[in-house]
């Protein structure tokens, strides 16, 4: 990724992951520029298909675009960062991100977003003002 496309992505995110919402700088290491549709899956580099992720929110993400419900086994679209509000899909309650919807529940469970230490992570920056609640 040149390095003009990943400032315009991050200035687009606020420097903040688009699906878990950590600030770059409360990272040890820099955000990402995620393909939202792969290119293996017709997806392109435009910025409209482009999002900042963590590099643990990218890493489960990998290629994938969506999942199945643990509920009716049905594919479920995971949440798009262009397309999607995140406060419709998601909240904050207390330390842990809650799903709004289904789109919700299968991306917060495959990128593992409330996952032991994230969940650690984010009460440690609640603390320090760095994370919203």
């Amino acid at each position: 990724m040149d390095p003009s496309t990943r400032l315009r992505i991050a200035r687009l995110a606020f420097f903040q992951c688009e699906y878990c919402r950590i600030h770059e700088n409360d990272t040890g290491f820099r955000h990402q520029v995620d393909h939202i549709v792969s290119l293996k899956h017709g997806g392109s580099s435009l910025p409209e298909n482009l999002a900042l992720a963590c590099i643990l929110c990218n890493r489960y993400k990998g290629s994938d675009i969506a999942s199945i419900t643990s509920q009716t086994g049905a594919p479920v679209r995971l949440f798009h960062p262009r397309k999607d509000s995140w406060n419709e899909h998601f909240r904050v309650e207390g330390a842990k991100i809650e799903p709004l919807t289904e789109v919700g529940k299968v991306t917060l469970r495959l990128l593992r977003m409330n996952s032991a230490e994230r969940v650690a992570e984010r009460e440690i920056l609640q603390r320090l003002g760095r994370y919203p609640r």
